[in-house]
């Protein structure tokens, strides 16, 4: 019996798990965390912390919804970051990173997926691939709101996001609660959207695929494997490349036109 990681199967999970959570730390640094204060990257770290918890926790809760109890069973479908930390690759090995003055990246655990207790295995999984970067896109949407909301409580607030998007990351005067709560939000906002962009990239091991593969036909989805031993290096050769500007730079545009009309 093998068991699926959302479609990625068991001997893979440890290698699909430091690819996520890896690749998804070297969309952050890309975009967001160059030149930024360690005020700001603590931050960043934190709230994609608890995107990944959310994401995780997500993909467990759809699988329970579609008979298999697995992830549910093994306490997976929490909002605790706990559950889904892996001792070495959330805690020790980013450790040792900052110690030796690297870039700091690490993963988290998969949530398996048993296909064998599925109704429908290759549509249910389509909806449990999905339901990860939904709930991520949903949280971005309530972070958007949410800064909607303060700059309404208070005009500083979008005075104080300009000058630190101006200021390229470094923390402008003014740096009150009201607004440190702004800067989570809004890290909030683009970290979630991100990582849900991010994961619906049509490319194995992402969940992109796993969406992708349900809508294709049998026999489709069998040729469209094909391409799975060389995901890693497609995807982290599109970051490296800088292709997901294409991506990204539109997405950018409609939030912060959203944050300051």
């Amino acid at each position: 019996m093998e068991f699926f990681i959302c479609g990625i199967r068991k001997k893979d999970q440890a290698e699909y798990s430091f690819f996520r959570l890896y690749a998804s730390y070297l969309l952050c640094y890309k975009y967001l965390w160059s030149n930024m204060s360690i005020v700001t990257i603590v931050i960043g770290i934190f709230v994609l912390l608890f995107a990944v918890t959310i994401h995780e926790a997500a993909h467990g809760w759809a699988a329970n919804k579609f008979g298999d109890p697995t992830a549910y069973a093994m306490g997976r479908v929490t909002l605790n970051p706990l559950a889904h930390i892996d001792p070495i690759g959330t805690i020790l090995f980013p450790i040792i990173l900052i110690i030796l003055n690297f870039p700091v990246f690490g993963w988290a655990k998969p949530v398996p997926v048993n296909p064998l207790n599925l109704r429908n295995p290759r549509k249910d999984n389509l909806w449990i691939s999905a339901a990860g970067p939904f709930s991520n896109l949903s949280v971005a949407g309530f972070a958007l709101v949410g800064i909607v909301v303060l700059k309404f409580l208070s005009p500083n607030v979008g005075y104080f996001l300009r000058n630190f998007l101006l200021g390229q990351g470094a923390l402008p005067r003014g740096f009150y609660p009201l607004e440190g709560l702004a800067l989570i939000l809004f890290y909030g906002v683009l970290i979630n959207t991100y990582l849900a962009v991010f994961n619906l990239i049509p490319i194995p091991p992402l969940d992109g695929s796993g969406v992708l593969s349900g809508l294709l036909s049998e026999e489709a989805a069998v040729k469209y494997e094909r391409i799975r031993p060389f995901g890693f290096i497609i995807v982290l050769g599109l970051i490296y490349l800088g292709l997901l500007n294409l991506i990204i730079q539109p997405i950018q545009f409609i939030i912060y036109t959203i944050m300051f009309m």
